[in-house]
C-alpha cells in the first residue's frame, strides 16, 4: 500500500481524536456580596438574611458567611448553636475546608456557614500570619466543584467593626452591599466605610466595587427620614437602589422564631420590598455583565 492511500486514514484519525476530545468547562466562582458597614443596627444581618432568602426564592443558588461572632444571621435562620459544631472560626484559623462549616435551613437553596464567639479572638490568633487579610478568600476559592452543589451567590455578614474579619469579607468580595438606616448620622458612617472600601481597593483588591446602598427601616411619615434619603441619593446617585426596606413590625418579630421574613409572613411590606431588591440586584449583576 502506497504513502497516498494510507494518508486519508491518518487524516481520518486526527480528526477522530479531536472530535472525541472531552470539553473542560471553567468550574463557575460564585458572585461574592459583603453586606458591610461599621454601624450597628442599620440592618445587615436582616438584610443577609432576607437577601439570601429572596434571591433562593428566585432560583439562585446562595451561602451566607456569617463572620459575626454575635451569630445572629445564624441564629436569625433556625440554626441552633448546639449544632455548630463547625463554624466560620474553624475555616478561618485553617482548620476545616468551607463546606464542612456548610448547614442546610429551611429554605430551599438556601444555606450557611454559621459563626461561634470564637471569631471574637480571631484577631489575636492570625494577626501575625501573612496571608491574614485573605483567610477568607482562600477559604472560598475551592468552594464550587463544577457540580450541582455549586452557589451563585455568597453573602457575607459582616461584624458591626472594621476589624480583620471586615477586611477578610472585603478582600474576597466582588462588591460591597452597604445597609444604611434612615437616621442622621448615615452619610457620616458611609464617608468613613467609602473610605475603607479605598483603602482595601487600593492594597487587597484592586476589583472591589460598591455594589449597591440599600435604605433600611423607611418610615414615610417621618420627615427626616425622608430626607436621609434624598440626601444620601444627591450624594451617591445611582449606587442608591430603588428599593427602600420600611420599617415593618414582621420583619423585627421574624428572627425571633427562626425564620427570614419571607418564609415568616410572605405578603408583609417588607418581605415584598426584599423581593424587589433581589430583582434588582440581578438586574444589576445582568448589566455588570454586559458592560
Amino acid at each position: 500500500m502506497t504513502d497516498t492511500e494510507t494518508a486519508p486514514a491518518e487524516e481520518k484519525s486526527q480528526a477522530d481524536v479531536v472530535a472525541f476530545s472531552p470539553k473542560v468547562e471553567p468550574v463557575r466562582q460564585p458572585r461574592v456580596l459583603s453586606i458591610a458597614n461599621q454601624k450597628g443596627g442599620v440592618g445587615k444581618t436582616t438584610t443577609a438574611i432576607n437577601l439570601g432568602t429572596a434571591l433562593a426564592a428566585i432560583g439562585e443558588k446562595v451561602l451566607i458567611v456569617d463572620l459575626d461572632p454575635q451569630g445572629n444571621a445564624s441564629t436569625g435562620l433556625g440554626i441552633d448553636r448546639r449544632n455548630r459544631r463547625c463554624s466560620t472560626y474553624d475555616v478561618l484559623i485553617g482548620e476545616a475546608p468551607m463546606r464542612d462549616a456548610v448547614l442546610a435551613t429551611a429554605v430551599p437553596r438556601l444555606h450557611i456557614a454559621a459563626s461561634t464567639l470564637d471569631l471574637s479572638g480571631l484577631e489575636l490568633e492570625i494577626g501575625a500570619a501573612r496571608d491574614r487579610a485573605f483567610r477568607l478568600r482562600s477559604a472560598l476559592a475551592s468552594l464550587n466543584t463544577g457540580g450541582d452543589n455549586d452557589y451563585s451567590y455568597v453573602l457575607v455578614d459582616c461584624p458591626p467593626s472594621l476589624n480583620l474579619l471586615t477586611v477578610n469579607a472585603m478582600a474576597a468580595a466582588n462588591a460591597i452591599l452597604v445597609p444604611l438606616q434612615c437616621e442622621f448620622f448615615a452619610l457620616e458612617g458611609l464617608s468613613q466605610l467609602i473610605k475603607t472600601v479605598e483603602q482595601v481597593r487600593s492594597t487587597l483588591n484592586p476589583q472591589l466595587t460598591i455594589h449597591g446602598i440599600v435604605l433600611t427601616m423607611h418610615d414615610s411619615r417621618n420627615n427626616l427620614s425622608n430626607q436621609v434619603a434624598a440626601d444620601v441619593r444627591e450624594f451617591m446617585g445611582r449606587k442608591v437602589y430603588d428599593t427602600m426596606i420600611p420599617r415593618n413590625v414582621r420583619i423585627s418579630e421574624a428572627p425571633s422564631y427562626g425564620k427570614p421574613v419571607l418564609v415568616y409572613d410572605l405578603k408583609c411590606v417588607g418581605s415584598e420590598a426584599y423581593l424587589r431588591l433581589a430583582t434588582e440586584i440581578i438586574q444589576r449583576e445582568k448589566e455588570l455583565k454586559a458592560g
